[in-house]
């Protein structure tokens, strides 16, 4: 028998006085930031309570510490429903989602925290009572739900993207803490310099009240903060980075598209952002080593060997000598010319293989080690290119089927002009644009 107060609570009613020290508003037109996101549910909510009807199911997506629980909570008090909460870490048994949801009450609430954790068979008897009409359901994820969270159940909800916030809504925040927690009234607190306060949160609110907290709370009834009281507080690091989240993804595109984009001082940054939260040094030397042939290709070769040669060298001299040459290979890539025509022309032949099949090979290209090869005609009609003026003689290399096709079109680059000539020296008119 599994303890049903395990799994799943029933949200207590709060005094005033913890709802003051939570800095929770229970009204959306108290939730600051999100703009966007509280007006369509303020939308959605007046829809379900001019119908008289049930919640819709939500999901809510965004970075940790921007309140999706809090918002959870404000659309069951604005509905007048009760909700309960648990979390995907919690339900780890095989029985835990089934006796959570016999203990919901009709017109309960199912608040999830972290759906994101439910295994795909729990995501799949989950659905299950969704679509029955057992539960009305809120989730909350911090990993994009286009990955962790099943389709079918995906689609049944209505999903709302919360982003971190910004400077003036973390401003908001702390004023309003500030002004409205009982405690913190206590301590005359002036807000004399921001900077760092918001620099170490990150756009997280939750850990901009935490740190808020832990300043005022080291110091007497009255507090003037700065940003050098609050760096003597924090001895950490202020940088947010989930080497398994989806901000790693995110900053690693960013680091590509700055490369693509030739811009080496966005790409020093992000960077940055990423050997200082500890990313894997292979990793990024790898993303490198893929720009330079993807990104920077033929409009210059030697892009990959230093890309090559940075990621050779991390792993010979590592940390934090490794960042040198991690630098060299972003700064080179950013800055030379570029051309992504090898890449576009392995995929366009990829796409002519699956399209047309196992096409023959000529017979003039097949070797032809024995007899009966010869015969047959294997060979027969090969022009060696060596011995011919400039190594070079017109020959069909193709399948007849596509004896005419183009694959690879040089792009304007210094480089590939050279290699567009020697083509058309080559070929003649084949080769010309």
């Amino acid at each position: 028998m599994i303890e049903a107060d395990r799994i799943i609570s029933a949200t207590a009613k709060l005094d005033e006085d913890v709802i003051d020290r939570a800095i929770r508003p229970k009204l959306l037109a108290d939730y600051v930031g999100q703009p966007q996101v509280c007006e369509q549910m303020e939308i959605f909510i007046k829809a379900a309570q001019l119908r008289q009807d049930a919640l819709d199911h939500l999901l809510i997506f965004g970075p940790p510490g921007l309140g999706k629980t809090t918002l959870a909570n404000i659309v069951a008090n604005e509905m007048g429903v009760n909700i309960r909460t648990t979390s995907g870490p919690v339900l780890e048994k095989a029985g835990d989602l089934a006796a959570m949801l016999t203990n919901l009450e009709p017109h309960d609430v199912l608040f999830i925290d972290e759906i994101h954790r439910f295994s795909k068979s729990q995501q799949d008897s989950l659905l299950g009572a969704v679509e029955r009409g057992i539960v009305t359901l809120i989730g909350a994820t911090t990993e994009n739900p286009s990955f962790e969270v099943i389709r079918p159940l995906l689609s049944r909800c209505q999903l709302y993207v919360l982003k971190s916030l910004d400077k003036e809504d973390m401003l908001q925040l702390v004023n309003r803490a500030i002004t409205t927690d009982v405690e913190l009234k206590k301590k005359h607190i002036e807000l004399r310099e921001s900077g760092a306060l918001l620099r170490y949160s990150g756009g997280d609110a939750r850990k901009l009240l935490n740190i808020l907290e832990l300043v005022v709370e080291a110091s007497e009834s009255e507090v003037v903060i700065t940003d050098k009281l609050v760096e003597s507080r924090l001895q950490t690091n202020p940088l947010a980075y989930d080497k398994d989240g989806e901000m790693h993804y995110d900053i690693i595109s960013a680091f590509i598209k700055s490369i693509r984009g030739s811009d080496p001082d966005a790409a020093l940054y992000w960077l940055a952002r990423m050997i200082e939260g500890g990313e894997d040094p292979q990793f990024i030397a790898r993303r490198l080593v893929i720009s330079a042939a993807e990104d920077v290709g033929l409009a210059n070769p030697n892009a990959l060997l230093m890309a090559n040669a940075a990621f050779d060298a991390v792993m010979k001299i590592g940390w934090p000598e490794g960042r040198i040459p991690l630098a060299e290979a972003t700064v080179y890539l950013a800055t030379s010319q570029k051309s992504n025509s090898a890449y576009l022309a392995i995929d366009s032949a990829l796409a002519k293989v699956r399209e047309t099949g196992n096409l023959p090979v000529p017979l003039p290209l097949r070797n032809a080690p024995t007899k009966l090869m010869a015969e047959l005609g294997y060979h027969d009609g090969y022009k060696y290119p060596h011995d011919y003026p400039g190594h070079f003689t017109e020959q069909q290399y193709l399948p007849d089927e596509l004896k005419e096709t183009r694959f690879w079109h040089g792009q304007h680059s210094v480089v590939e002009e050279k290699l567009n000539k020697q083509m058309e020296n080559c070929w003649g008119d084949r080769f010309k644009e």
